[in-house]
């Protein structure tokens, strides 16, 4: 019963909705009981040879009448209480959803997206379940089986009821015992349907890649694995599942048995009619029910209590990013200073920044470059407040960014990593997603400046054409583009370009950076990229290496120094020219 405890926070707020969905219960077990007795009523009449035309007419209408009233009575609980159980999952999808939204990259680390979802779905649904099967079972089986009970006892014979109802003690000890089984099985089973949905989501997502290094086959072949795996697990779940019925059924034999006997041998004694055991088996029947509702209940709590501790676990996870609601709610502006003096990812003991510092003065351009892991990415990460633990402080103006709320700051940055991600949507829309209200001068403009005005005009349907998900339809220039046209859109005070343009080639980069130039006059950039003519034109450039920076300056100042910085550029400048006279692109 503790799944009905952990949801009593919902009960509670909806309790009007079920006691209107109880109360119909109620009404609907007592006009139950009418039909049995009155096919009593009946069958001794017909055998003492006592029923008239009248008696039949008004024993009918009694009959049609209980049947109005049960169809009533039926509504009015199914509406309420499926009603109510509906409103649990929107609210708790609704409830889950927000909090993906809010949850910090540590935790996206920590669970896969098959996972998330998995979790979304089929457990919200065994919650559900609980709030709308669990109490029609549980309030059923009581109030169904309590009337029926009294009725038993009360218009037929007390010592038949007793005799009838004695094997029932059995089903109690039986769901007791399988129920915990459940709870421990259907735990590996959900845990085994995430795991699938990881892995048929990572496989869809990659299936270019499969099918591009050849791998059809073994992804099928281990796809095959889980499937077999978790059809293994759930094979448990079915088979502890499957022992209700057969022992309910068993239960329900061994009542009628009883009933036949006993109740056959009172008729013989003339202490019951013959229309009192007709009566009386009819109501036994309509004990079925309550015995079955009792066994499905504990198999319903079992699966439900599983699941919900299995969402609330995500709930009750806390972004390590903290939003200061009560912080400086102003568009930020002025000078970008960093200041880092270290930095480690969570769980990893090895230091991903080590004493970097650097200014940005507003509408100037900073250039980051250096080897791959050698920190770029990261220092993207503390600006854009994805990670806050660190040592240091990094401000934006006079104002220390982790004191401004998250909805002032992130809006004021455009960010553009290496691999956007687009939506199945149009080109518009994409473009548009940070701010629908743009009006078409407004996502021409952008447009333009990120050099994807030509491409759009070739597109069949233009700014409507659908770019498939994730972009699939488009070149990885393409996206890199269009990602660069919804980043400026929203006129950002400082734009941050993670190797942005690594899928373009050299003219259309030169397009790009140049537009940005006359565009974004007064605006602070940073650029961090692989090839180094995307920072020659940057006020100041760093380059990184381990986490820390080895050398700062600008091009021609770096050129001077004859580092890294220097080497990389003739070996770049080198490929290049070599590329040219093979007659490459």
């Amino acid at each position: 019963m503790s799944i009905f405890k952990k949801l009593g926070w919902y009960f509670k707020a909806e309790w009007k909705t079920y006691l209107f969905g109880l109360l119909g219960l109620l009404i609907t077990a007592l006009l139950a009981i009418i039909p049995p007795r009155m096919i009593g009523v009946i069958v001794d009449s017909i055998h003492n040879r006592q029923l008239t035309g009248r008696l039949l007419t008004i024993d009918l209408l009694i009959l049609l009448a209980a049947a109005i009233g049960q169809y009533g009575s039926r509504y009015m609980w199914r509406t309420a209480i499926w009603g109510a159980a509906a409103k649990l999952e929107k609210t708790l999808r609704q409830r889950l959803f927000g909090h993906y939204m809010t949850m910090d990259q540590t935790f996206y680390q920590k669970y896969r997206t098959g996972d998330l979802m998995a979790r979304a779905t089929n457990d919200l649904q065994a919650i559900q379940r609980v709030a709308g099967g669990g109490i029609l079972q549980f309030a059923d089986s009581i109030i169904t089986g309590g009337t029926t009970l009294i009725a038993m006892m009360t218009l037929v014979n007390w010592r038949l009821t007793l005799i009838a109802v004695l094997p029932f003690p059995l089903l109690a000890v039986m769901a007791f015992y399988l129920g915990q089984k459940i709870n421990i099985a259907f735990r590996d089973s959900q845990a085994a349907f995430s795991r699938l949905n990881n892995k048929a989501q990572e496989s869809i997502s990659g299936v270019k890649v499969i099918k591009s290094l050849g791998q059809e086959q073994a992804d099928i072949t281990d796809f095959n694995q889980q499937v077999d795996q978790t059809i293994k697990v759930n094979r448990r779940v079915n088979r502890l599942d499957a022992l209700f019925d057969p022992i309910t059924t068993l239960i329900i034999g061994l009542a009628y048995v009883a009933t036949i006997v006993m109740g056959g041998s009172l008729v013989v004694s003339h202490v019951i009619t013959i229309g009192n055991l007709v009566s009386f088996i009819t109501y036994l029947s309509m004990m079925i029910w309550p015995i079955f509702a009792v066994g499905m209940l504990f198999n319903t709590m079992e699966r439900g209590n599983a699941s919900y501790d299995r969402v609330m676990n995500l709930i009750n996870e806390r972004s390590q990013v903290i939003d200061q609601t009560d912080g400086k709610s102003e568009r930020p502006a002025g000078d970008l200073s960093f200041n880092v003096e270290k930095f480690n990812y969570p769980d990893d003991p090895q230091t991903a920044l080590s004493k970097v510092s650097f200014t940005i003065p507003a509408g100037k351009t900073l250039g980051i470059v250096g080897r791959v892991g050698a920190g770029k990415t990261t220092i993207m990460r503390l600006l854009l407040r994805q990670f806050e633990q660190y040592q240091g402080h990094i401000k934006y103006g006079d104002t220390d960014i982790l004191d401004y709320q998250l909805d002032s700051y992130l809006p004021a940055l455009g960010y553009v990593p290496q691999d956007s991600f687009l939506f199945s949507e149009s080109v518009r829309d994409n473009i548009a997603f940070a701010k629908p209200e743009a009006t078409d001068a407004e996502i021409d403009a952008v447009v333009k400046e990120a050099d994807l005005a030509d491409q759009i005009d070739q597109f069949e349907n233009g700014f409507d054409t659908l770019v498939g998900e994730e972009g699939v339809s488009l070149s990885g220039g393409q996206r890199q583009r269009l990602a660069i046209a919804r980043a400026l859109l929203i006129k950002p005070e400082l734009l941050i370009l993670d190797d942005a343009l690594s899928a373009v080639d050299a003219e259309t980069e030169s397009k790009i950076l140049t537009n940005l130039h006359g565009e974004r006059a007064g605006k602070t950039t940073i650029i961090a990229a692989h090839r180094l003519s995307s920072v020659m034109q940057a006020d100041e450039i760093i380059v990184m290496d381990h986490g820390t920076v080895t050398e700062r300056g600008n091009h021609d100042q770096l050129m001077a120094q004859d580092g890294w910085y220097h080497q990389m550029f003739e070996r770049q400048e080198l490929e290049m020219r070599v590329r040219g006279a093979n007659g490459e692109e």
